[in-house]
């Protein structure tokens, strides 16, 4: 007496099945919204923005490039980072090693000369909107600061481009 198989066995219908559920899973998935105002941002600005977003409210540890406090060259270094795009540690290193621009994207770096001599001293990202994320300084925390306001129009150097 011959038994004849069923035309499927238990691992080919799991298998099905699984192949199934991550077709109908991409079909259901609502997709993500990257608008910027026109521009389009890539996945790394995206990325970039949603971990400046988060730092806020961290605070500010001269040095600090993780959760727990930031400087503002550690801030830039780490949602970078997080981004899969390495930076220099310092403000002035970041400003001196990336590729320049004349126009801010979000996501952008921007430079500033904050201390007593010409050279840069101060970086926060581009939040876009006229709007930056930067740890301001001792006793204080990632915020978010207007672009408009005199003090950094007068001591802005230059922007900086290291995310596609």
């Amino acid at each position: 007496m011959t038994t004849s198989m069923p035309w499927y066995t238990r691992s080919s219908w799991t298998a099905l099945m699984a192949l199934l559920l991550v077709l109908l899973g991409g079909c259901a998935s609502a997709p993500l919204s990257t608008d910027d105002g026109g521009q389009g941002l890539s996945m790394e600005r995206a990325l970039i923005l949603s971990e400046a977003r988060s730092a806020v409210g961290t605070p500010y540890r001269f040095g600090g490039n993780d959760p727990r406090g930031l400087d503002c060259s550690g801030l830039a270094q780490m949602t970078y980072s997080r981004a899969g795009i390495p930076l220099p540690r310092s403000s002035r290193e970041q400003y001196r090693r990336l590729p320049p621009i004349d126009e801010a994207r979000p996501g952008d770096l921007l430079f500033f000369a904050t201390g007593k001599g010409p050279g840069v001293s101060h970086v926060g990202i581009y939040a876009g909107d006229d709007v930056m994320i930067h740890a301001p300084g001792r006793g204080r925390t990632v915020t978010t600061t207007s672009l408009s306001i005199d003090y950094w129009q007068d001591r802005f150097v230059g922007a900086a481009a290291p995310a596609p």
